[in-house]
């Protein structure tokens, strides 16, 4: 039973922490600029960290270094090494009250866009 406990916690730590980037995908680029004509489409892609549970527990930095690192990893699986973001959206679920007057806690972040091979 101490086992299984310890696993359980073991692994709801590591849920917390960011979505690791793949040694090959470090040199993926991310942009808010459409690439020109000299980069060839390779398909669309979505990146995200968090849930409703487990995003509680992350800081807002890690849910977005992993989020990027999601779709960096993704699209260095398609063979690119630019992605255009088309869209980022940070979710809240919940709310709770406080001494300071309450709010909301962000539980994830979602990034989508164009995956471009741009080099040779």
């Amino acid at each position: 039973m101490k086992t299984l406990i310890a696993m359980v916690f073991v692994t709801t730590l590591a849920a917390c922490s960011s979505v690791a980037v793949q040694p090959q995908a470090n040199g993926v680029r991310l942009t808010h600029n459409e690439p020109g004509n000299e980069c060839t489409f390779l398909g669309d892609v979505t990146g995200s960290q968090g849930d409703f549970f487990t995003g509680a527990f992350t800081s807002n930095a890690d849910l977005e270094t992993g989020a990027r690192n999601d779709i960096k990893n993704k699209a260095k699986s398609l063979g690119g090494d630019t992605v255009y973001i088309l869209t980022q959206r940070a979710g809240q679920t919940g709310s709770y009250n406080d001494d300071f007057g309450g709010g909301s806690q962000q539980t994830n972040v979602t990034l989508s866009g164009n995956v471009y091979k741009c080099s040779n």
